[in-house]
């Protein structure tokens, strides 16, 4: 059995995140392989990899900040607000200051409601938004509240009628990037969508960690359970007698290490649970030792 613990993989174009967890599991040898946080296709970079017990703690890792790097088109919408879609409109951008551009981006940095993609994995009525959208149905997606903690235009690329815009963006969470391009654009009266995306950042885990497909081939390096822990969530080092007590899922006194998840460990430095702290009293989320 492969040692549990996280991947970090720097997803190449083309590939879906389930491509890559398929890729995986054929270099971890075992079927206990998820992700944390899909890319489309289009996106390169940082997709976090759960192998054996370390998949509990994706869906923790998943709720933390992001950062991308991206280029964003105005002048053109697409049926999915990316390069991957079919144009729907063009107008000219060639009017529009940069003055324009970084007060558009303005409006779009801090807490915001964000109406994600048609073409989106969003439920509606238990069904994959995109699912609907690809047979030909209008799908009604609401607003929901992201952050956009930076939004930092480094370039603007002037191109006929059309501008192409580089952008840094650090977001928390559910936010989408074609989003941003699609709602800048609208707000510059010109369209706009996004045509190149690389994620740099899940929570801790960046680019300079991440490996290729081919790298990982050649060497299937699984960063250990405990080590992925403490470097994700704050840590409490408890005794040998409350590491019995958490072993076996019971409550210790909260010591005041904040909101979200913490990771319990042992004095031999095993991690014992991922746990969070909740009315005076923690309470393991997931526990690890057998």
């Amino acid at each position: 059995m492969p040692p549990s613990g996280l991947v970090i993989v720097d997803k190449p174009a083309g590939w879906t995140s389930h491509d890559v967890v398929g890729k995986m599991r054929r270099l971890a040898g075992t079927r206990k392989v998820g992700h944390a946080g899909t890319l489309d296709p289009m996106a390169t970079g940082v997709l976090v990899i759960g192998v054996e017990k370390a998949t509990r703690l994706l869906g923790h890792l998943a709720l933390t900040q992001k950062g991308y790097d991206a280029t964003i088109r105005l002048g053109v919408t697409t049926s999915t607000d990316d390069a991957e879609g079919e144009i729907l409109s063009t107008a000219s951008a060639a009017h529009v200051a940069e003055d324009a551009v970084r007060a558009g981006v303005a409006a779009l940095t801090g807490p915001i409601m964000q109406i994600p993609p048609q073409v989106s994995a969003i439920k509606v009525n238990g069904e994959r938004a995109y699912k609907r959208a690809r047979a030909g149905e209008e799908v009604e997606l609401k607003a929901r509240p992201v952050t956009v903690h930076a939004f930092e235009i480094t370039a603007v690329r002037r191109d006929g009628d059309a501008v192409e815009l580089d952008a840094l963006v650090t977001c928390s969470s559910g936010t989408y990037i074609r989003s941003l391009a699609r709602d800048l654009g609208t707000a510059l009266g010109t369209g706009g969508h996004l045509t190149r995306l690389r994620r740099t950042r899940v929570g801790p885990y960046e680019l300079a960690a991440a490996r290729t497909i081919e790298q990982l081939a050649e060497d299937c390096v699984i960063l250990p359970i405990a080590e992925a822990v403490a470097s994700a969530f704050p840590r409490m080092d408890v005794s040998e007698r409350d590491a019995g007590l958490v072993a076996h899922g019971g409550r210790l006194p909260a010591q005041g290490l904040g909101p979200g998840p913490i990771g319990v460990f042992a004095p031999d430095g095993t991690l014992l649970a991922l746990a969070e702290e909740h009315g005076g009293s923690t309470r393991s989320l997931a526990v690890f030792v057998p």
